[in-house]
């Protein structure tokens, strides 16, 4: 009897609803066929970073550095169609996937419909950073790059943090947070992350590992937050490293010296003062002169609150500058002074005995590692000088 030659219409032999009927798709072709199909369904939100991952070699790598146990549940941020979150699913007891577009949640749900996988799968429709997480062991993520920094410290800042992160981002920024004292992308972001955690460099991808491609290029990293966590403040220890980071190449001394950095060290010792009960004893410590038109020659201006800051980015100012700003034009705007001269010294001098009781006067955060950091922020939290 004759084979009936009539080909049979259904999914490929992965079981994926991505391949044309009839067709056999496996490794690339598979994962490139997902993203054909969800390109053709609807246009990609590149603004929302959506570059689907579609090189199984990658994909496979990122599965091997996660060292996933079966029992593990797993994060994963940004599934898109579901090419990372399918190899995933194979490997951990529970895969709950936050995405933000709609459409994107509808593809992976059709494709993990009827299979085992789909038990396993939690699907949460939202924006990860605002969405309250339930436990998890272990994250993995092709991260939309806008938020990037945003993830990092949500994840190194829940009460549990996970047992490791194994995440995807845009090249520099993973250059930032691997980057050691002296390197030049060596930032705030690169003390802060090691601060809390050990952070390795995975490998490099390339734009054409994505569909469509992004404009730059990405990089794997794993985060494996530090346990027990330090006993620091995390505020008063960003709030330090905002300071020393406005011009990380200066000396610490000169970034001290800066107007803006002295009225916020004032403004902050002024409240510990009052908050324990500690007297100030200085004639002109807070003595507002309301008829005089002029402003003494020691107080700070609004342009001279600018000093040192042009160029930086608003969200990485120091704590408290917004404040300091406003009350500084708000005083010039009513006629006001604040006689600053015996109060400013006394801060001014505590802060030149910090600089040299840690030798630290003539260094730079450019090159200071972990270790200087934390001498420093015990020698001014000594000193009755804050950050938070």
């Amino acid at each position: 009897m004759p084979k009936d030659k009539t080909k049979k219409r259904g999914f490929s032999s992965t079981g994926t609803p991505y391949g044309r009927p009839g067709k056999m798709y496996s490794g690339t072709a598979a994962s490139a066929a997902a993203a054909k199909v969800a390109h053709n369904v609807f246009k990609m939100n590149k603004d929302i970073g959506q570059h689907i991952l579609i090189n199984p070699g990658i994909v496979d790598r990122i599965i091997d550095k996660a060292a996933l146990k079966q029992s593990d549940t797993v994060l994963e941020v940004g599934p898109g169609t579901g090419n990372l979150t399918m190899k995933i699913l194979e490997n951990a007891r529970k895969v709950i996937a936050v995405e933000m577009d709609p459409r994107m949640a509808a593809e992976l749900t059709k494709r993990v419909q009827g299979k085992p996988a789909e038990r396993k799968l939690e699907l949460m429709l939202g924006d990860v950073i605002k969405t309250e997480l339930p436990y998890f062991d272990v994250c993995i993520s092709n991260t939309p790059y806008q938020i990037s920094s945003p993830l990092v410290f949500k994840l190194l800042a829940l009460p549990t943090p996970p047992r490791m992160c194994v995440l995807m981002f845009q090249k520099e920024f993973a250059d930032r947070l691997t980057a050691q004292p002296g390197d030049a992308f060596y930032s705030r972001l690169s003390a802060n992350v090691q601060m809390w955690s050990k952070v390795t460099h995975v490998m490099k991808v390339g734009k054409g590992n994505f569909k469509p491609p992004p404009q730059v290029e990405s990089a794997v990293v794993k985060i494996e937050p530090k346990f027990p966590r330090p006993t620091v403040s995390y505020d008063e220890w960003d709030g330090m490293l905002r300071i020393l980071f406005i011009r990380k190449n200066k000396t610490i001394s000169a970034v001290f010296g800066l107007s803006t950095v002295q009225a916020l060290l004032e403004r902050n010792y002024r409240t510990w003062c009052a908050q324990n009960d500690i007297p100030l004893e200085l004639d002109d410590a807070a003595a507002d002169n309301d008829g005089d038109t002029a402003m003494v020659e020691d107080s700070v201006s609004g342009a001279d609150i600018m000093e040192g800051l042009e160029g930086v980015d608003p969200d990485d100012l120091p704590r408290g500058f917004h404040e300091v700003l406003a009350e500084s034009r708000s005083a010039k705007k009513q006629g006001k002074r604040k006689s600053r001269g015996k109060f400013a010294e006394l801060v001014r001098s505590k802060v030149k005995s910090v600089l040299d009781e840690t030798d630290l006067a003539s260094r730079r955060a450019a090159k200071c590692d972990q270790g200087d950091f934390l001498n420093l922020l015990y020698s001014f939290n000594k000193e009755g000088i804050h950050f938070s």
